[in-house]
Protein backbone atom coordinates (compact mmCIF):
# COMPACT_ATOMS: atom_id res chain seq x y z
CA UNK A 1 0.00 0.00 0.00
CA UNK A 2 2.87 2.37 0.81
CA UNK A 3 4.23 1.90 -2.72
CA UNK A 4 0.86 2.78 -4.26
CA UNK A 5 0.53 5.92 -2.13
CA UNK A 6 4.07 7.04 -2.95
CA UNK A 7 3.60 6.39 -6.68
CA UNK A 8 0.37 8.42 -6.74
CA UNK A 9 2.01 11.38 -5.03
CA UNK A 10 5.06 11.32 -7.28
CA UNK A 11 3.00 11.04 -10.47
CA UNK A 12 0.19 13.47 -9.58
CA UNK A 13 1.81 15.79 -7.06
CA UNK A 14 -0.51 17.84 -4.85
CA UNK A 15 -3.53 16.61 -6.80
CA UNK A 16 -2.48 13.07 -5.94
CA UNK A 17 -2.34 13.92 -2.23
CA UNK A 18 -5.82 15.41 -2.38
CA UNK A 19 -7.09 12.45 -4.38
CA UNK A 20 -5.70 9.96 -1.87
CA UNK A 21 -7.31 11.82 1.04
CA UNK A 22 -10.58 11.90 -0.89
CA UNK A 23 -10.39 8.14 -1.43
CA UNK A 24 -9.50 7.63 2.25
CA UNK A 25 -12.96 8.88 3.15
CA UNK A 26 -14.68 6.78 0.50
CA UNK A 27 -12.60 3.64 1.07
CA UNK A 28 -11.29 3.84 4.67
CA UNK A 29 -8.64 1.05 4.38
CA UNK A 30 -6.47 3.64 2.58
CA UNK A 31 -5.39 5.34 5.84
CA UNK A 32 -4.59 9.02 6.23
CA UNK A 33 -2.05 7.86 8.83
CA UNK A 34 -0.03 6.61 5.87
CA UNK A 35 -0.86 9.30 3.30
CA UNK A 36 -0.12 12.53 5.16
CA UNK A 37 3.12 11.56 6.95
CA UNK A 38 4.52 10.40 3.60
CA UNK A 39 3.40 13.69 2.03
CA UNK A 40 5.12 15.55 4.89
CA UNK A 41 8.25 13.52 4.25
CA UNK A 42 8.22 14.54 0.57
CA UNK A 43 7.93 18.16 1.75
CA UNK A 44 10.98 17.67 4.00
CA UNK A 45 12.90 16.48 0.93
CA UNK A 46 11.93 19.71 -0.84
CA UNK A 47 9.73 18.06 -3.46
CA UNK A 48 6.62 20.01 -2.36
CA UNK A 49 5.75 22.79 0.07
CA UNK A 50 4.50 21.57 3.45
CA UNK A 51 1.69 24.14 3.60
CA UNK A 52 0.54 23.11 0.13
CA UNK A 53 0.58 19.49 1.34
CA UNK A 54 -1.67 20.36 4.28
CA UNK A 55 -4.01 22.36 2.05
CA UNK A 56 -4.27 19.61 -0.57
CA UNK A 57 -4.86 16.91 2.05
CA UNK A 58 -7.49 18.98 3.85
CA UNK A 59 -9.41 19.80 0.67
CA UNK A 60 -9.37 16.14 -0.38
CA UNK A 61 -10.60 15.01 3.03
CA UNK A 62 -13.43 17.54 3.09
CA UNK A 63 -14.54 16.61 -0.42
CA UNK A 64 -14.51 12.95 0.55
CA UNK A 65 -16.96 13.33 3.43
CA UNK A 66 -19.56 15.39 1.54
CA UNK A 67 -21.15 12.38 -0.28
CA UNK A 68 -21.78 10.71 3.10
CA UNK A 69 -23.44 13.85 4.46
CA UNK A 70 -25.61 14.12 1.33
CA UNK A 71 -26.56 10.45 1.74
CA UNK A 72 -27.77 11.17 5.25
CA UNK A 73 -29.82 14.10 3.98
CA UNK A 74 -31.54 12.29 1.10
CA UNK A 75 -32.12 8.94 2.85
CA UNK A 76 -34.45 9.39 5.81
CA UNK A 77 -34.19 7.58 9.13
CA UNK A 78 -37.07 5.21 8.39
CA UNK A 79 -35.40 4.04 5.19
CA UNK A 80 -32.14 3.38 7.00
CA UNK A 81 -34.00 1.54 9.78
CA UNK A 82 -35.68 -0.61 7.12
CA UNK A 83 -32.29 -1.43 5.62
CA UNK A 84 -30.95 -2.27 9.09
CA UNK A 85 -33.93 -4.56 9.71
CA UNK A 86 -33.30 -6.49 6.49
CA UNK A 87 -29.51 -6.52 6.49
CA UNK A 88 -28.67 -5.85 10.13
CA UNK A 89 -26.34 -8.82 10.52
CA UNK A 90 -24.07 -7.73 7.67
CA UNK A 91 -24.23 -4.10 8.70
CA UNK A 92 -23.82 -5.13 12.39
CA UNK A 93 -26.49 -2.52 13.01
CA UNK A 94 -30.06 -2.65 14.33
CA UNK A 95 -32.83 -0.05 13.99
CA UNK A 96 -32.48 0.67 17.71
CA UNK A 97 -28.75 1.36 17.24
CA UNK A 98 -29.65 4.02 14.69
CA UNK A 99 -32.13 5.67 17.06
CA UNK A 100 -29.59 5.70 19.90
CA UNK A 101 -26.86 7.11 17.65
CA UNK A 102 -29.14 9.85 16.38
CA UNK A 103 -30.14 10.79 19.94
CA UNK A 104 -26.51 11.08 20.96
CA UNK A 105 -25.70 13.09 17.85
CA UNK A 106 -28.47 15.58 18.64
CA UNK A 107 -26.90 16.15 22.06
CA UNK A 108 -23.26 16.32 20.97
CA UNK A 109 -23.49 16.97 17.23
CA UNK A 110 -20.91 19.73 16.78
CA UNK A 111 -18.25 18.08 18.91
CA UNK A 112 -19.02 14.70 17.34
CA UNK A 113 -18.23 16.07 13.88
CA UNK A 114 -15.13 17.94 15.07
CA UNK A 115 -13.58 15.15 17.17
CA UNK A 116 -14.85 12.41 14.86
CA UNK A 117 -12.50 13.71 12.16
CA UNK A 118 -9.60 12.59 14.37
CA UNK A 119 -10.75 8.97 14.75
CA UNK A 120 -10.17 6.27 12.09
CA UNK A 121 -13.36 5.01 10.36
CA UNK A 122 -15.50 7.34 12.51
CA UNK A 123 -14.15 10.29 10.53
CA UNK A 124 -16.08 8.98 7.53
CA UNK A 125 -19.20 7.53 9.14
CA UNK A 126 -19.93 10.55 11.36
CA UNK A 127 -21.13 12.39 8.25
CA UNK A 128 -24.18 10.13 7.86
CA UNK A 129 -25.82 10.91 11.24
CA UNK A 130 -24.99 14.57 10.64
CA UNK A 131 -27.10 14.43 7.49
CA UNK A 132 -29.84 12.39 9.18
CA UNK A 133 -30.07 14.93 12.00
CA UNK A 134 -30.39 17.70 9.39
CA UNK A 135 -27.33 19.47 10.77
CA UNK A 136 -27.06 22.77 8.88
CA UNK A 137 -24.59 22.39 6.04
CA UNK A 138 -22.51 25.40 7.06
CA UNK A 139 -22.07 23.95 10.56
CA UNK A 140 -21.16 20.54 9.21
CA UNK A 141 -18.71 22.05 6.73
CA UNK A 142 -17.10 24.33 9.34
CA UNK A 143 -16.54 21.68 12.03
CA UNK A 144 -15.52 19.07 9.47
CA UNK A 145 -13.03 21.47 7.90
CA UNK A 146 -11.63 22.43 11.31
CA UNK A 147 -11.18 18.79 12.33
CA UNK A 148 -9.74 17.84 8.94
CA UNK A 149 -7.17 20.65 8.94
CA UNK A 150 -6.13 19.74 12.50
CA UNK A 151 -5.66 16.08 11.59
CA UNK A 152 -3.86 16.59 8.29
CA UNK A 153 -1.58 19.19 9.88
CA UNK A 154 -0.61 16.85 12.74
CA UNK A 155 0.18 14.00 10.35
CA UNK A 156 1.98 16.13 7.77
CA UNK A 157 4.14 17.83 10.41
CA UNK A 158 4.96 14.41 11.88
CA UNK A 159 6.21 13.22 8.49
CA UNK A 160 8.04 16.51 7.91
CA UNK A 161 9.69 16.25 11.32
CA UNK A 162 10.93 12.74 10.59
CA UNK A 163 12.79 14.04 7.56
CA UNK A 164 15.45 11.62 6.44
CA UNK A 165 14.59 9.32 9.35
CA UNK A 166 11.51 8.34 7.35
CA UNK A 167 13.80 6.16 5.23
CA UNK A 168 14.50 4.16 8.37
CA UNK A 169 10.89 3.68 9.47
CA UNK A 170 9.08 3.44 6.13
CA UNK A 171 9.83 -0.29 5.84
CA UNK A 172 7.56 -0.75 8.86
CA UNK A 173 4.68 1.31 7.46
CA UNK A 174 3.30 -1.25 5.02
CA UNK A 175 3.20 -4.12 7.55
CA UNK A 176 1.49 -1.86 10.09
CA UNK A 177 -1.08 -0.70 7.52
CA UNK A 178 -1.70 -4.33 6.52
CA UNK A 179 -2.09 -5.32 10.18
CA UNK A 180 -4.62 -2.53 10.75
CA UNK A 181 -6.60 -3.63 7.69
CA UNK A 182 -6.59 -7.27 8.87
CA UNK A 183 -7.71 -6.11 12.31
CA UNK A 184 -10.65 -4.23 10.77
CA UNK A 185 -11.67 -7.31 8.78
CA UNK A 186 -11.43 -9.61 11.82
CA UNK A 187 -13.39 -7.17 13.99
CA UNK A 188 -16.12 -7.01 11.36
CA UNK A 189 -16.24 -10.81 11.07
CA UNK A 190 -16.56 -11.12 14.85
CA UNK A 191 -19.45 -8.63 14.94
CA UNK A 192 -21.22 -10.46 12.12
CA UNK A 193 -20.91 -13.81 13.90
CA UNK A 194 -21.99 -12.46 17.31
CA UNK A 195 -24.71 -10.11 16.01
CA UNK A 196 -28.15 -10.67 17.53
CA UNK A 197 -31.33 -9.43 15.83
CA UNK A 198 -33.42 -6.95 17.79
CA UNK A 199 -36.13 -9.55 18.46
CA UNK A 200 -33.55 -11.81 20.12
CA UNK A 201 -32.33 -8.91 22.23
CA UNK A 202 -35.86 -8.20 23.44
CA UNK A 203 -36.41 -11.85 24.35
CA UNK A 204 -33.17 -11.93 26.33
CA UNK A 205 -33.97 -8.72 28.18
CA UNK A 206 -37.46 -9.93 29.08
CA UNK A 207 -36.30 -13.34 30.36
Amino acid sequence: MESFVQWTMQELGLFGIGLLMFLENIFPPIPSELIMPLAGYLAAKGEVNVFSVIAAGSVGAIMGILPWYVLGRVVNEKQIEAIASRHGRWLTLSPNDIQVARGRFRRHGKMSVLLGRLIPTIRTLISVPAGLARMPFWQFAFYSALGSVMWTTILAIAGFGLGQAYDTVKDYVDPVATTVLCGIILAYAYRVVTFKPETARRLESSS
